[in-house]
């Protein structure tokens, strides 16, 4: 009796795992998220990780319902994920993340980060200062990271350092690559002490307004990125080779998104740059390029 209880958990088991691949793949990303450079043992459980963010994240932006109701779903998804932890499991979804997060012994803080960072999309739509963009980040972006580390059982803090300036770096593209579709949800992730430097006005976002001083604000946004994937490519010598080539199409990735942010002469208020299969040729010949 005991063995076919067994058998019949672990058929339920793989199958969260096959619909967390198929989720994952089925959501268009820039930086692919299921890559064949990743070891075909550990697809699944990244995938699984992958829902679970992308889940809560869906929650956040879920426009049509009051801050007060996504909130409250949020915290309701927290708390079930606590229930995950101490083995109660809402359904298969949940016992598979609750199994890669045991059999990897991830830091399960990382998870609450993320979280805590959806909260803060649904109350916070303004910065002061790129110190408390960062602070987003390091909840919203690096924990990420560290996570994919973690399930190469990568933990040593030079590598987790890297890898927190590419997760970083990534973000911060995302942010500029995203203006347009951001300020229809009355978000803006530019530092408002830096708007004023470059006497960039608030409704400039909603006009459209490009002109030569949100050119200049948004040039020193790109390069003080192009910085954080600089530092970032010290984490490739320290990846085992297959996580090196994914990591490094992923900053490729990035870091053409920035390109294509240049070449527009900075107006990302009235287009949005994304990659195209040309791109992702490229992108994947340059990785395999040691």
């Amino acid at each position: 009796m005991g063995t076919k209880i067994l058998w019949v958990k672990n058929i339920s088991l793989e199958s969260a795992y096959n619909t967390a691949l198929q989720f994952a793949k089925s959501h268009y990303e820039n930086f692919p998220v299921v890559s064949l450079f990743l070891p075909q043992q550990l697809r699944k459980h990244i995938a699984v990780v992958y829902q679970f963010a992308r889940q809560a994240d869906d929650i956040a932006d879920e426009g049509e319902k009051k801050s007060e109701i996504r909130i409250q779903n949020l915290e309701l998804y927290q708390s079930i994920f606590s229930k995950t932890m101490e083995g109660e499991y809402e359904n298969d979804f949940w016992n598979a993340l609750h199994n890669t997060i045991t059999e990897f012994n991830l830091t399960t803080k990382y998870f609450y980060d993320l979280l805590s960072a959806f909260k803060q999309d649904i109350s916070k739509t303004r910065y002061n200062s790129f110190d408390e963009i960062i602070n987003y980040c390091e909840r919203s972006a690096n924990p990420v990271g560290r996570i994919v580390l973690e399930l190469f059982n990568i933990r040593e803090e030079g590598a987790l350092k890297y890898s927190d300036a590419i997760c970083t770096a990534l973000q911060l593209t995302n942010f500029y690559q995203d203006v347009s579709i951001d300020i229809k949800k009355d978000r803006i992730y530019i530092p408002i002490d830096e708007m004023e430097k470059f006497d960039v006005k608030l409704n400039q976002f909603e006009l459209k307004q490009n002109n030569t001083k949100f050119e200049q604000l948004l040039k020193y946004q790109v390069d003080r990125t192009k910085d954080y994937f600089s530092l970032g490519r010290n984490l490739f010598p320290r990846l085992p080779g297959k996580l090196e080539k994914q990591i490094k199409a992923t900053v490729l990735g990035g870091e053409k998104i920035l390109e294509k942010i240049e070449k527009i002469n900075y107006d990302i208020l009235n287009h949005r740059p994304k990659l195209s299969k040309i791109d992702y040729f490229n992108i994947l010949l340059k990785a395999l390029i040691k």
